[in-house]
């Protein structure tokens, strides 16, 4: 044998027995009994994943015995042991779970963050007290009450986080004996009393997270004896005083987060010793005096916003090159703005302070690729616009309101590829819009009103393709609204009041839903039809011009009309009746008469003789009018003769007293339309025994639903009308056509909380009902949030006031939540607003996700809680009822929160209705979070608010 055969025959000897004893290695390590044991008594602690609609439960026992393979369980090297256990969102909600779970004595993690367990059981904290190696507790997002318990043992627990429940009490000596703890996190409780000082007798705490609960007093000097801390976070509590020198120690610190509270003083100097300190944030506070020169030094991100500073902004403040951040909107600052900055800007916010001088145009080429967003407005700056911007590439928003800028609009601004809000309203901008701004391809928010622009609308303004929001008010603008406006598919708001516009109105954008306004300019004729296809419009003023005729029918029929002003025109003719929900306006109008005031003055003789030919033909045009009705409808009822209803529901009440002729006879007249959206269409429909119901149609023409099979259809409506809850609304029967779908639902008796909340002046909803209708909508969310079909969880394609129907005052059912699983938004739409929310409920991440999600819907819920609370619209004449309330809470302390509730409740509400509604209105703002991740779910939020105080 050759040396080279003799080298290969030892080397295959050698790996043939390296790969037995490994293979023996694998076989006989396994974990022990009774780790394994231990193992089998958690899986069957998990919800019973057999009953309807639970979710999958996460670990198959039958298809791998071995729980080392199972999901979120991590095992050592040989699989003999169990070092950590990873299980979020597992629905845990047994007490038992946590006890039994520490009988594995080997664990070093433990995470059940997002489930549901209420409380620590004893048997936990002494069991996993006594683990030896567990450095990892993380219970946070549950549903956790009571005090804080006391730990006893955890020796080598280093990381603690139980943020995000509902804990109670003050932080006194609990934690004092975790002497290896490194990180806590405490955040988003409901904990009060003093600061705690007491994390560990052997300080060696890097990480401090308690905000958002009650924490008040000073701030205690003695958490500097923590000399390892990196990070501070106490916002959003009520603590006052300065800030103690002695946080100057903490040479460790990078993060210090005391943002919303009542802390006042000066800023300290000592941030410019710190270097390892990147981010400073103290806005929503009472600081006051002039800003300390060389705080940025080592800073990335400086937020001081919402506070009393006064003085000049230090001239080295911006120019330090970390800097990334900078935010001092909300003070009192003046002089001029520094020239020098930091290469490195993302971010400049100085609106509504008192700067003067012009806007520094010598630092824009140094941020060519990095300013993102600049906010200048509410300041007293003067000057042009510098051309200079446009070198800022990556520039999004723009916003320099409110000064008192000369001169025109740079056309070097129409290369900012990027740009999507440009704010300059009031100023003093002079001269045409250039063509150049109709190339921002991804603008979608333009504000250039109340300037002194002049000439006419470029038609070139189609091109704006993402345009969302477009405001021309208060300007010289002259000639005709371009045709080719109407191709502005995106656009939701149109203001183009107060100015010299005229002509024909030809074209409007079809998906116009906040507001348009033609106000104040020179049209003339009748009201022209093509606003009748602007079926989601919810606000319409055409006040002060010339417009003439009658007020044509197809206005009363704009179903989501909500505000209709017709002032100081000259309309004659009768006044159509319009729904109780819309606020009319039509004064100034002399020939006008209203059909139901017996008061109306008496005609002359001349116009008794006109008015006698005006009712004979309308007579004759009733009489032709009701001939091709019935021609339509014999056909109609021919149609509907050879359908077929379906019944969902078991009940044999609904089925004793629904007629389907009957039903789908309400559904042909128009007098019977309760709603109207962009994908259906709702009728009530009135038995002969008295009972009513709600018809709900969907086109199957419409793009939504054209990917949609019937069989699917059938399919989905069937395993939803299975359901079981109080606060939705549940299909009971449908009907199927080539054309249509009908669905057949109880009809509520107090129409939608829109009406109830927003349209009747005379009945103001008590805070009680307020309250329950609250707790009622985040019952029926979590509910269809914790179902599981064949599809998965049920999410709303939108919830808003309008979806909510009333079936009492206080009682509200959740509609529309079928659609949900019969459309797909980002395959069906080319935009998720068109299917996916109604404007001023839609969350802000829809825009880029084109995906609808869970905590899209809280963001929406969040809004609902806002006009709960508030009593305004999500949108009003072009307010956003998010925007105002997330300005409002930060710009004011927490004491002046009852500022943005609805007065008609505080006149004579008790210390104890006041603490619920700020207690609910803390809720809703974290429901609103721009950050999903950051906002509660659906089951949390009903904790929380089924937590609130009862009064």
């Amino acid at each position: 044998m050759t040396r080279f055969g003799h080298t290969t025959s030892l080397l295959l000897f050698f790996f043939f027995f390296f790969f037995f004893f490994f293979f023996l290695q694998l076989v006989f390590s396994q974990l022990s009994l009774n780790q394994t044991t231990t193992m089998n008594q958690l899986y069957d602690l998990l919800p019973n994943s057999t009953a309807q609609f639970a979710p999958p439960s996460p670990w198959n026992v039958t298809k791998d015995p071995n729980p080392c393979s199972w999901k979120g369980v991590k095992c050592t090297s040989d699989n003999s042991s169990i070092t950590s256990l990873s299980l979020p969102f597992f629905s845990i909600s047994s007490p038992d779970f946590l006890v039994s779970l520490c009988q594995i004595d080997t664990l070093e993690a433990v995470d059940l963050s997002n489930n549901h367990l209420s409380s620590i059981p004893d048997g936990f904290m002494t069991g996993c007290g006594k683990i030896t190696g567990l450095k990892l507790l993380n219970i946070s997002r549950n549903k956790l009450s009571g005090p804080l318990p006391t730990f006893n043992g955890f020796a080598k627990l280093e990381s603690l986080d139980l943020s995000h429940n509902s804990l109670v009490g003050s932080i006194n000596l609990q934690l004092d004996g975790l002497v290896a703890l490194k990180s806590l996190n405490l955040g988003f409780n409901q904990f009060d009393g003093s600061v705690p000082i007491n994390f560990g007798k052997s300080m060696v705490l890097e990480e401090l997270g308690l905000s958002a609960n009650h924490f008040k007093g000073k701030l205690p000097e003695s958490i500097a004896n923590y000399s390892k801390l990196t990070s501070i976070d106490l916002s959003v509590n009520n603590i006052y005083g300065s800030i103690p020198d002695r946080f100057g120690e903490l040479l460790n610190l990078q993060l210090l987060i005391l943002s919303s509270n009542n802390l006042s003083g000066g800023i300290p100097k000592f941030l410019s010793t710190i270097q390892n300190l990147s981010q400073f944030a103290a806005n929503q506070n009472s600081f006051s005096g002039v800003i300390p020169v060389g705080i940025t030094k080592y800073l990335k991100n400086l937020d001081l916003s919402y506070n009393n500073l006064n003085g000049p902004i230090p001239g080295d403040l911006l120019s330090q090159s970390n800097l990334q951040s900078v935010d001092l909107s909300n003070n009192s600052l003046s002089g001029s703005i520094p020239a020098n900055m930091s290469p490195n800007l993302v971010r400049l916010r100085l609106g509504n302070n008192q700067l003067n001088g012009t806007i520094p145009s010598s630092s824009f080429g140094s941020l060519q690729t990095t300013l993102t967003y600049l906010e200048l407005d509410n300041n007293r700056l003067s000057g042009p616009i510098p051309p200079e911007l446009s070198l800022c590439k990556n520039l999004a928003l723009l916003n320099l309101a409110n000064n008192n800028l000369t001169g025109g609009l740079p056309v070097q601004l129409g290369v900012l590829s990027k740009l999507q809000e440009l704010k300059l309203q009031f100023n003093n901008l002079f001269g045409e819009i250039p063509i150049q701004i109709t190339q921002l391809q991804t603008l979608q928010k333009l504000n250039i009103s109340w300037n002194s622009l002049n000439g006419s609308i470029p038609s070139s303004i189609s091109s704006l393709q993402a345009l969302t929001n477009l405001d021309l008010r208060g300007n010289n603008l002259s000639g005709s609204i371009p045709v080719s406006i109407g191709n502005l598919n995106s656009l939701i708001e149109l203001q183009l009041g107060n100015n010299q516009l005229n002509g024909t109105i030809l074209l409007m954008p079809q998906n116009l839903q906040i507001a348009l306004n033609l106000s104040s300019n020179l049209f003339e004729g009748p009201i022209p039809g093509t606003i009748s296809k602007l079926i989601g419009l919810e606000v319409l003023d055409l006040s002060n011009n010339k417009f003439s005729g009658q007020i044509p029918d197809f206005l009363v029929r704009m179903a989501s009309l909500t505000q209709l002003v017709l002032s100081n025109n000259l309309l004659s003719g009768v006044i159509p009746k319009f729904p109780s929900f819309v606020t009319l306006d039509v004064s100034g109008n002399k020939g006008l008469i209203n059909a139901t005031n017996s008061n109306s003055p008496s005609l002359s003789p001349k116009k008794r003789t006109v008015a006698v030919g005006i009712v004979v033909a309308v007579a004759v045009a009733s009489v032709l009018a009701f001939a091709a009705t019935f021609m339509v409808f014999e056909r109609f009822l021919k149609q509907f003769c050879s359908v077929k209803g379906h019944w969902i529901t078991d009940n044999s009440i609904y089925k004793s007293k629904l007629d389907f002729t009957k039903a789908m006879e309400a559904v042909s007249k128009p007098v019977n339309m309760m709603l109207k959206n962009e994908l259906c269409t709702y009728y009530r429909a009135l038995m002969p025994c008295g009972m009513s119901y709600c018809i709900k149609k969907i086109n199957w023409s419409c793009k939504a639903f054209q990917l949609l099979s019937p069989e699917r259809f059938v399919q989905e409506l069937t395993v939803l009308g299975k359901l079981s809850n109080s606060n939705i609304m549940i299909p009971l029967a449908y009907t199927l056509t080539s054309r249509s779908a009908y669905i057949v639902y109880e009809n509520p008796q107090h129409g939608t909380l829109f009406d109830l909340l927003h349209t009747s002046c005379d009945n103001v909803l008590k805070w009680e009902e307020r309250y329950s209708i609250a707790v009622g909508v985040a019952r029926g969310l979590a509910f269809l949030h914790g179902c599981s079909t064949s599809t998965g969880p049920i999410i709303l394609l939108h919830l808003s006031t309008k979806s909510i129907l009333m079936e009492s005052l206080s009682k509200p059912l959740i509609g529309d939540f079928d659609l949900g699983k019969v459309i797909k938004p980002s395959i069906t739409m080319g935009t998720i607003s068109a299917v996916a929310g109604s404007i001023g409920y839609i969350p802000p991440e829809y825009a880029y996700t084109m995906r609808v999600t869970p905590s899209g819907n809280v963001y929406s819920f969040g809004i609902v809680m806002l006009e709960l609370l508030t009593g305004r619209p999500a949108i009003s004449e072009g307010t956003n009822l998010a925007e105002l309330a997330l300005t409002r809470t930060q710009s004011i302390h927490h004491d002046k929160w009852e500022e943005i509730l609805d007065y008609r409740l505080l006149s004579d509400a008790s210390s104890g209705v006041c603490d619920q509604m700020l207690s609910l209105l803390r809720i809703a703002l974290g429901c609103i979070a721009i950050s999903p991740d950051k906002r509660p779910n659906a089951e949390s939020l009903l904790d929380m608010l089924l937590n609130v105080a009862t009064i």
